[in-house]
């Protein structure tokens, strides 16, 4: 009687895809109002001042700070910022109304990450019930949340992810033309020569600048709200951090005319004080 002739096994297909956890740097709009029209006049205005400050970087729409039962026209919204270059990737926190209205216009939802309790808040333990120490999973950026992901099963080991290293500072050591726009992605910027009138530096970090500021300046493009500008010698038209920015339309004032300023975040308000050159 002949043998049977067996089956292979069914080899296992490649995995055309994977899913992990992620940390992404992205920028947040936080809406203070739900009057779109409102909102889309004040953002052409800062568009018109720096019109490429989002430059089709990922957008979250904050919506912690509208009221319950306020709801924005997220497709007119969308509309807007698809013609604007603006890239709204979800929304974050808000009612479940106005996420499921924005559900509808395609957006996703973003989970908010709670900040972890600092060392004076953090409740002692039980003296009974010991608890044993837990590795520090690092610092936590509510600011810049991770977007959650299913579980998956994967044979081969799980390796730790690299850890994200910034750029090397970007170094201009030539004047920036009436026109040019210099932008520094990942790194600090330092120029060492003038900055001319209708020029733009923008950096996702902080920027130096040890020569006339006459054009534009704009430090931590990507929401970074700690960084600074430096300036050697303040005649700028606009200076701005993480999306806060000040016009000099009237002039610059006389306490920070042509002098060592520096220039920071304090909440919402951009701060630009002089420096003492002395040491």
């Amino acid at each position: 009687m002949p043998k049977r002739a067996s089956n292979p096994a069914p080899s296992r297909e490649e995995a055309a895809f994977k899913i992990k956890n992620a940390n992404l740097p992205v920028l947040i709009l936080h809406l203070k109002t739900a009057d779109t029209a409102r909102v889309k006049a004040q953002l052409e205005t800062r568009l018109q001042q720096m019109p490429d400050f989002f430059a089709h970087a990922p957008v979250v729409l904050g919506l912690g700070e509208l009221a319950p039962a306020a709801e924005p026209d997220f497709p007119d919204l969308l509309d807007f910022m698809r013609s604007h270059h603006m890239q709204a990737a979800g929304i974050i926190g808000g009612s479940a109304a106005q996420q499921f209205a924005a559900t509808q216009a395609g957006l996703g939802v973003i989970p908010e990450i709670p900040a972890r309790p600092t060392a004076h808040s953090e409740p002692e333990p039980p003296a009974e019930s010991p608890v044993e120490p837990q590795p520090d999973p690092g610092p936590v950026q509510p600011e810049l949340p991770g977007l959650e992901n299913e579980n998956e099963n994967e044979t081969e080991p799980a390796t730790p992810a690299p850890p994200q290293t910034s750029r090397p500072t970007l170094i201009i050591d030539k004047p920036v033309r009436t026109g040019q726009r210099i932008h520094a992605e990942g790194a600090n910027l330092v120029v060492l020569a003038i900055v001319n009138a209708g020029a733009e530096l923008i950096a996702d970090g902080d920027i130096h600048i040890y020569a006339p500021l006459r054009g534009r300046a704009l430090a931590g493009a990507r929401g970074n709200t700690a960084a600074r500008i430096y300036v050697q010698s303040m005649e700028a038209e606009l200076v701005a951090i993480a999306g806060y920015f000040q016009l000099f339309d009237e002039g610059i004032p006389d306490e920070i005319r042509a002098k060592f300023s520096q220039v920071y975040l304090d909440g919402e308000k951009v701060v630009i004080k002089p420096m003492s050159s002395k040491r």
